[in-house]
């Protein structure tokens, strides 16, 4: 299906491609982040991010709540406290072509409302291939060192970053409060070294120097750590008592006199022509660099600008990342797994005889679906010619990002006499239940459902999970574990738990790798995880579509479960009054909410989530803090032409006044903002009646 362009994709063909790059990507940031041990490399990675990323463009209402778009970094690795960022450490956005880098600049332009002739440079640096850090210094004194983690939580390492010579541990002349972040890496001389020695004392040798540099930063004994050959790039800043500098140049140059390794191929770049000319040099550069690069990094140099231009979800909109070109590799196909998601997908896995792919050791592949297999889309077209996949079959292993790479090809020539073609199963491999394929679904699902143990346990690790419920020794190994043993069925057993296995014959204690006080810590963190907020509730049903980004929408539009819930019965004809508002939420398309009212209208389910609730204390969804605020809670509708603001910064400054903000008009609108050329939504404002305000007026309501 891959092969198909993004522009002749059918809708069906880019909600199934959609659904499938969710999953391999957050597999592939899992074993990136948290493992240090990628699957695919950092081009094939961003290869599908981007695929995604066009789908998307083209089919907004498509948009999953877990799309990768919405994530950053993976869940926190165990043995390392957590520290929360006062500042969300963000990735950046990625750009492959030149014309992208054009294409930036011209959005960037359009936000700021800048004309051609105005002036608007950039800095350009290399983007290093290691570890994010952040360091904070207090009166001058390192205090504190994090990794990202997942941009809001980081693992605390800084005992490890006290042993790094590029690191300083005192600062003259520094802001009382500094944050300085950026990259650990190894360079090629120093990672070859260690691999030498690591040999020689028949440990563990690394794959590549970021895996180094990960691995030795995230050791829990900072003594190895300060034997490892780590080195410190400083490129950005989180928390600020004061201002470094006016300029991204400036504030870059400022922690170069403050003591920090700097890049010294940062340029400053006077439009798109030079950075697309600094991104070649570096290029040209790349391999007597002696460290791992993965491409170049261009932010807008004035500081001013970057505030007014904040942020999207998970990316800055004044950055971007220039990334180098996607590596491939040919290996051996040994075996086809299937495996059942929590949805019931039946995803196959290409099992391979192991290669290296731009300095990752690739062993599986995603192979998407049966048609894909089959050498055919899901409209039944050829895609790569029509070769289709067999076991034994010498592949093209393609990589653009850190994922579970694809299968992009097949050497006809090397294919062995008896390979047979690929018998897709029909029957679920995990519970026996036939495996169904629905018309216009690109996936064959399982139709066990409650009684399919895959399932079972992808939901209950889901619902354990960082974005969900997150209860501290309760993970993906502990929940397969309760389940085989019948210990947890479904999500409110966990909160029972306590009650059936704290006391008596068999209990928690007496179990292998168990004892005491580990059970007593697992039993207070299940508790501590009765009072929950709504985004997170919801999060943690695992409902097909809702993801993390659509849950916390859900919740901060209906505030408390009773709430939601009651509009969730309401809307089950998939019509009428709760229907409409459902889709009114600025994000929630049809498809999402579809599968949101069947799920919580289902009976087996929602006896499940009533049995789960009866234990829990569903917190209010927190709302910003709009005191004052003369839009708080009102449900606001622009439309026309803009002239003072652009959409995006009505629509964020909105929001951040606790406004709700709708693409449609209805009598639930309490305001509709209309510029010039407004049109059917301004008409249908006034039949209802509803306060229409020009842009003047609006930006006089909520002062200026």
């Amino acid at each position: 299906m891959e092969n198909i362009a993004v522009d002749k994709l059918t809708e069906d063909q880019a909600r199934e491609e959609l659904r499938a790059l969710a999953e391999i990507l957050g597999q592939a940031n899992q074993a990136y982040h948290t493992k240090d041990a990628p699957e695919i490399s950092d081009a094939e990675y961003d290869r599908l991010k981007r695929r995604n990323a066009e789908i998307e463009a083209r089919f907004p209402q498509l948009k999953r709540a877990d799309s990768p778009s919405e994530q950053v970094g993976a869940p926190l690795a165990e043995g390392f406290s957590k520290v929360r960022h006062d500042v969300r450490m963000l990735s950046l956005a990625n750009a492959f072509e030149d014309q992208d880098i054009t294409d930036f600049d011209e959005s960037i332009r359009r936000y700021l409302g800048l004309k051609d002739g105005d002036s608007l440079t950039y800095t350009a640096e290399p983007k290093i291939d290691g570890l994010s850090l952040s360091l904070r210094y207090e009166d001058g004194q390192l205090v504190r060192a994090a990794t990202r983690g997942d941009g809001q939580e980081g693992e605390n390492v800084t005992a490890n970053a006290r042993t790094i010579a590029d690191i300083p541990q005192m600062l003259t002349g520094a802001p009382a409060v500094l944050e300085v972040r950026g990259e650990v890496y190894m360079s090629h001389a120093d990672f070859a070294a260690l691999n030498e020695r690591q040999e020689a004392r028949g440990g563990k040798t690394f794959a590549n120097p970021r895996n180094a540099a990960a691995g030795s930063l995230r050791q829990l004994d900072a003594r190895i750590t300060a034997e490892r050959p780590l080195k410190f790039f400083a490129y950005a800043w989180g928390a600020l008592s004061d201002p470094l500098a006016e300029t991204q140049m400036g504030a870059i140059e400022r922690l170069g006199s403050l003591g920090f390794q700097t890049n010294p191929l940062t340029r400053l770049c006077d439009g798109p022509a030079e950075m697309i000319r600094h991104y070649k040099d570096i290029e040209a550069q790349r391999a007597t660099l002696g460290y791992d690069i993965d491409g170049v990094v261009y932010k807008v140099n004035d500081l001013a600008l970057q505030e007014r231009l904040g942020f999207r979800s998970t990316t800055p909109r004044w950055a971007i990342a220039h990334k180098f070109p996607a590596e491939l590799a040919w290996t051996r196909l040994e075996a086809i797994d299937i495996q059942v998601g929590r949805t019931g997908a039946l995803s196959p896995v290409a099992r391979l005889t192991p290669v290296t792919v731009g300095g990752v050791v690739v062993s599986n592949a995603t192979l998407h679906n049966e048609d894909y297999i089959a050498g055919r889309d899901s409209n039944g077209q050829e895609i790569r010619g029509g070769k289709d996949i067999r076991i034994g079959d010498w592949v093209q292993v393609y990589r653009a990002g850190d994922v579970i790479p694809k299968v992009a090809d097949v050497d006809l020539s090397q294919r062995p006499e008896d390979a047979q073609p690929y018998d897709f199963p029909t029957h679920c491999p995990e519970c026996g239940s036939d495996a169904i394929r629905e018309e216009g679904d690109a996936v064959r699902r399982c139709s066990g459902g409650l009684i399919c143990p895959a399932q079972a346990v992808e939901k209950l690790k889901h619902f354990v999970g960082r974005a969900a419920f997150d209860i501290e020794g309760l993970g993906a190994k502990q929940v397969e574990q309760f389940y085989a043993d019948g210990w947890i069925k479904e999500p409110a057993d966990i909160f029972t738990l306590r009650d059936r296995y704290g006391s008596g014959i068999q209990q928690l204690k007496n179990r292998e790798g168990w004892g005491d006080k580990s059970a007593q810590k697992l039993f207070e963190a299940i508790d501590e995880r009765r009072k929950i907020g709504l985004g997170r509730l919801i999060f943690g049903l695992g409902i097909r579509h809702v993801g993390e980004s659509a849950s916390n929408l859900l919740a901060r539009h209906y505030g408390t479960w009773a709430v939601f819930e009651q509009a969730m019965k309401d809307a089950q004809p998939c019509e009428g009054e709760a229907w409409d508002e459902l889709l009114s939420i600025d994000g929630v398309g049809k498809v999402l909410a579809e599968s949101l009212v069947s799920a919580m209208n289902q009976e087996a389910e929602r006896a499940s989530m009533d049995r789960l609730v009866a234990h829990l204390d569903v917190q209010e969804a927190e709302r910003p803090v709009t005191d004052g605020s003369p839009v708080a809670g009102k449900t606001v509708v622009f439309t026309g032409t803009l002239e003072k603001m652009t959409r995006a910064e009505a629509k964020a400054r909105a929001e951040a006044l606790g406004a709700k903000v709708s693409g449609s008009v209805s009598k639930k609108t309490d305001i509709v903002v209309a510029g010039p050329g407004a049109g059917s939504k301004e008409k249908k404002a006034l039949e209802l009646g509803l306060t229409v305000l020009d842009e003047d007026g609006w930006l006089e309501l909520i002062g200026g």
